[in-house]
């Protein structure tokens, strides 16, 4: 969805609603070539324009799937998000708005609102970090392989505190040199 800013001053008195479903999986995939599929993407919400600015206050939801961060096999990744970003001409003065909010101000070039970068761009930030498909997250084996092993962090902490513990038969050792203390 493109607007420019001199088309939507003329709905000053009722702003335009939008109920849209959005094509972005070929622009999605290309920016963030771990995706696998972008199933959905659908976008409500309303356009309001005071004092030459247009406020965009918009829901999001959108199903991706993408690589389980620990198995690697494919995940859908459900996100439901609300944006508000205002587009301000070239050349506005920015100071009348506050720094502390969350609203994002961006400066549109030409004039052209495009808010299908918009959404993109706020996909690509709400994707999360760790992905874990349900059977990861209730507990299913960690994977493995030929000579090595994914081990969870209280694995790790298990592992590391048994190798602090010295084998009896190298305790004698520590007496050839009394004046080093244990460096841990």
């Amino acid at each position: 969805m493109k607007w420019s800013l001199s088309q939507l001053k003329t709905y000053r008195e009722t702003p335009p609603q939008f109920d849209e479903a959005l094509d972005l999986k070929h622009s999605l995939m290309s920016r963030y070539p771990e995706i696998i599929d972008v199933k959905s993407v659908h976008a409500t919400g309303l356009a309001s324009y005071d004092k030459d600015n247009v406020l965009i206050t918009a829901k999001i939801d959108a199903m991706l799937t993408l690589p389980s961060s620990r198995s690697l096999m494919p995940v859908d990744v459900p996100l439901a998000f609300q944006m508000t970003e205002y587009y301000v001409p070239q050349g506005t003065d920015l100071s009348r708005f506050d720094e502390e909010t969350d609203t994002v101000i961006i400066l549109p070039e030409d004039d052209i609102l495009d808010f299908d970068v918009a959404v993109e761009d706020n996909i690509l930030i709400h994707i999360p970090m760790q992905i874990l498909s349900e059977a990861e997250q209730d507990g299913a084996p960690m994977p493995t392989g030929k000579g090595w092993e994914v081990l969870s962090e209280d694995d790790q902490a298990l592992q590391a505190a048994e190798l602090k513990t010295v084998d009896p038969r190298l305790a004698k050792l520590k007496n050839l040199f009394p004046d080093q203390e244990d460096k841990d």
